[in-house]
Formats: C-alpha cells, sequence, structure tokens
C-alpha cells in the first residue's frame, strides 16, 4: 500500500473551474479527462432501493443457498471454505477502537488489519446465516457490528482513506444481508450513524493517488450510500466511478493517451506516463497500476466490479458503461498471469505478482451475463476455485458469484 499525497477533491464550481483551466494550458491531454456518454454528474440512484443489495442481493444468495444444499460444486467447496476460515468463527472477538491508525503499508497499524478482519467476519457470518438460518451467525455478525459502532471515531494518518475504503466496503454487505433477512436488530440504527459520520465523510471525495485507492474508497461510498437510502451519496459516488474507470483501464479508443480523472491536475504527457508508472506504450487492457504489480491492479479491477455489481442490483447497470474495459483489462492480466510471456513493451517485459481471488464477479456479468467471450479469464477463474479472502475487501466471491444467474 503505497501512499501518496491526497487532495481533497474540489466542488462541483471549481472542478468546473479548474477543468476548463487545465484545458485551456493543455488541451492535448485535458480533453482527455471527459467520459464518453453520460456525464459524471447524471443522477443514478434508483427511487426505491433494493435490499439486500450490495454486491448480493437476495435472489442471489436463495441461489447460492440452494446450490450449498444441493452439494453441487464449486459452491459447496466455496462454502466448506468459508465456514472453514477464522471469519465464520463463533468465538470471535471483535477488536474496536475509537481511531484506527494506519500509515503507509499499515505501519502503523493500530487497528488497521483488526477492523479490516472484522468487517470481513460480520460479512462472512451474514453470509454464514442466510445460508444455514442459523440464528447463531447472525447474533455474532451483529455482536461485531455492535462493538464498532459503539467504539470507532475516526481514521487517521497516510492511509486512512484507503483502510476506510476497504472495512467499508465490507460493513454494509454485511449490514444489508442482516438488516433486512434477519429477524431483529436494534442496534442498526446506530451503526448507520457511524457510516455516516465516520466513514463515509472519509471516502466521498475520492483520492488522486493510485487509481485502486478511488475505487476502493467508491465501492465504500455506494455499499454505505444503499445502507443509508442516501440518494445523493450514491449519485456522488457513480459520478466519481464513471471519471475514474476510464482514467484506470485503457483501450485504443482512447487514443494516444490514456484518460485522466477530473481533478487530477494531470495536464502533461510526462505527468500522465510517470503516473502510469512510466509506461509509455498502451494497449487495450492496461491498468493505470499495471506496471506497479498485479495486486494492487486487482483491487482496483475488483472494487470496479462490485461496484458494477451493486448498480446492477440497484435497477441502474453500469456493466454496459464499461464492460469493453473491464474485458480487456482482465483478459490481459489473466493471460499474463497464466504464463503468456510478457513483451518487452509492456513494463519493460516483467510484471510482479498476481491479481488474487478477484475475477469472480466481473466474470460473471460479462461471461454469463452479457455474453463475452473471455478465455483468459476463465480459465483463470476457474483455475483458482474457490475463490477465497484477500484479507482486505474482498471474500468469498466463488461461492457467491460463481456461475449465478440472479
Amino acid at each position: 500500500m503505497r501512499t501518496g499525497t491526497i487532495p481533497r477533491v474540489l466542488g462541483t464550481a471549481a472542478a468546473l473551474a479548474a477543468l476548463l483551466t487545465t484545458a485551456l494550458a493543455a488541451p492535448a491531454v485535458a480533453e482527455r479527462s471527459t467520459t464518453p456518454g453520460r456525464a459524471p454528474a447524471e443522477a443514478a440512484a434508483p427511487a426505491s432501493f433494493t435490499h439486500p443489495g450490495v454486491l448480493v442481493s437476495r435472489p442471489q444468495l436463495d441461489f447460492v443457498r440452494g446450490r450449498v444444499q444441493a452439494g453441487a460444486q464449486p459452491w459447496k467447496s466455496a462454502y466448506d471454505q468459508m465456514m472453514g476460515s477464522k471469519y465464520a468463527s463463533l468465538t470471535r472477538t471483535a477488536k474496536p477502537r475509537a481511531v484506527v491508525e494506519c500509515g503507509s503499508y499499515s505501519n502503523p497499524n493500530n487497528g488497521c488489519t483488526d477492523e479490516r478482519e472484522d468487517a470481513i467476519a460480520a460479512y462472512t457470518l451474514s453470509l454464514a446465516w442466510y445460508i444455514t438460518q442459523d440464528s447463531r451467525y447472525a447474533q455474532k455478525a451483529i455482536q461485531i457490528m455492535d462493538a464498532w459502532s459503539a467504539v470507532i471515531k475516526d481514521h487517521t494518518n497516510s492511509n486512512a482513506p484507503l483502510q476506510t475504503g476497504w472495512a467499508g466496503s465490507s460493513w454494509p454487505r454485511a449490514a444489508e444481508i442482516i438488516k433486512y433477512t434477519y429477524s431483529s436488530w436494534p442496534g442498526s440504527g446506530r451503526f448507520g450513524t457511524m457510516l455516516r459520520n465516520v466513514y463515509l465523510p472519509e471516502v466521498t471525495n475520492g483520492s488522486h493517488s493510485n487509481g485502486n485507492w478511488e475505487l476502493s474508497m467508491t465501492e465504500a461510498a455506494i455499499g454505505i450510500a444503499v445502507f443509508l437510502e442516501d440518494r445523493a451519496a450514491y449519485d456522488k459516488a457513480v459520478g466519481k466511478f464513471r471519471g475514474r474507470v476510464p482514467a484506470y483501464i485503457y483501450v485504443t479508443a482512447d487514443g494516444s493517451l490514456p484518460k485522466v480523472a477530473p481533478g487530477s491536475g494531470l495536464d502533461t504527457r510526462a505527468k500522465v506516463i510517470n503516473y502510469w508508472q512510466g509506461q509509455s506504450t498502451f494497449m487495450d487492457g492496461l491498468s493505470q497500476e499495471t506496471c506497479r504489480d498485479l495486486t494492487h491492479t486487482g483491487y482496483g479491477l475488483s472494487a470496479i466490479s462490485h461496484i458494477a455489481e451493486t448498480s446492477r442490483i440497484q435497477g441502474q447497470d453500469l456493466y454496459p458503461e464499461i464492460a469493453a474495459r473491464l474485458r480487456h483489462a482482465m483478459g490481459l492480466h489473466a493471460k499474463h498471469q497464466l504464463g503468456t510471456p510478457v513483451p518487452s513493451s509492456l513494463c519493460g517485459g516483467s510484471l510482479k505478482d498476481s491479481l488474487g481471488p478477484v475475477t469472480e464477479v466481473g466474470f460473471n456479468a460479462l461471461a454469463n451475463r452479457l455474453g463475452y467471450a473471455m478465455t483468459n479469464t476463465q480459465t483463470l477463474t476457474e483455475r483458482q476455485r474457490p475463490a477465497g479472502s484477500n484479507n482486505l475487501f474482498v471474500a468469498w466471491e466463488t461461492l457467491t458469484h460463481a456461475n449465478n444467474p440472479a
């Protein structure tokens, strides 16, 4: 987790003024900051929110429950993996604290791992509750969420925005399942207040650090907006998404340079190339972080998939807007992770690390629902099953999204 300067995003009027100034100074690059099609500010929130509706819906959960009960694969092995993990333990003790302090690479780590893993545990336990209908899992999830909502006040130090984005992505998934499928959660109002006052202000204005930061923060923002039924926060998150995805994944239709996110200040070719880790040759599916490493790229692709999946559940499917970019990105990185030699024109002929357990959601949406051919992504996805957790904000996606038609 690399830190960087995280300037606050400008308000609407100021941002527009900044963009106009940039355009006059360097039109060849600044013109590329606009996203084709819908403007980022366009309303996207549903008139009525669907619950549970963050990453997983009730029909999706019902499909999973039926597959597990039938002992069908790969869902049964994925379920067994989840239930055997530390996150499903009924003896887990939450470790909340008032201030979570996370520096670069989580150093110092004052509550960072505890918060992320308690949030994943709450989500894991909520899935276990729905599949088993054993109330002990729901009660344990509630216990963890109530423990944190009673204590936490702030996130501090350089990694605070990213930490808040990671934990803030998992909390609403758990909260949605428990609030809308379990009989009683008296503390749900206080939990919502925690999300509104502690998490949302930290993530809603985005980031101009590496793109996975803003994407994870936006995932948290849209999930929180669904739980709070906050249409303005939802619309703002979708605006961030529409500005960031074209600036994170390149396609040849973009021209000689990648697009830039609104307000980024990347107004020269040299600045853009530097931001893209020094890569000056662009190809379909290249990510802004590809030449950094595949792991951070995986964080960004995962968050993109999660946001689009939540939007689909909420009735305005964002997948068609970003399908070409996400399909090419997943395919390019999967191809090389599977062993295809890396050309010298790509990151000097060498890629680091691996994507992690992040392909199930996007692959199911693009290949199974929308019908795109994705041979490399399919091979990698099936090879990695059952996909577990990255212990940050990704968990059990073979269980929840493998071949899920709902």
